[in-house]
């Protein structure tokens, strides 16, 4: 396997209460801790918590074993918020990998302290606030 650069656009900011209308399709998702402003019809992100992949994001988020373990992190003024990033089946696993390697959210155990690919650039735009948009991981 050789170096990689992968470039993925981030769509989102989905509330817990909204969170079906994350597109049915492959790719990485982003799980964070927010609060939802009514009036102001705003949504603040607190932190990252937790990073996945999928074939079907909209299904996997709507039955994930996480759930409960996600929820322990939030205040009551809080709620679990989304993000959306296509990615080929083929490449989604490594750009996952990459992701949590390089933010080391809280709920992730696999790929925090080793990569095991090769290297890999990730370029990330669009709804992207808590990321790093630009990074490369070494295999350890």
């Amino acid at each position: 396997m050789a170096a990689q650069t992968y470039a993925v656009e981030f769509d989102g900011y989905w509330r817990e209460p909204n969170k079906s209308g994350v597109p049915a399709q492959s790719g990485i998702y982003c799980v964070y801790v927010c609060t939802h402003d009514k009036e102001a019809g705003t949504v603040s992100l607190r932190k990252l918590i937790y990073i996945g992949e999928s074939e079907d994001v909209r299904t996997r988020l709507s039955d994930h074993e996480k759930q409960q373990d996600w929820e322990m992190q939030l205040k009551s003024d809080e709620q679990l918020c989304y993000s959306f990033g296509a990615v080929q089946e083929i490449s989604r696993v490594r750009c996952e990998a990459a992701m949590i390697f390089e933010h080391k959210p809280p709920e992730n155990t696999e790929c925090v302290n080793d990569f095991p690919f090769d290297q890999t650039t990730m370029d990330l735009s669009g709804k992207t606030a808590l990321l790093h948009t630009s990074f490369t991981v070494y295999r350890t």
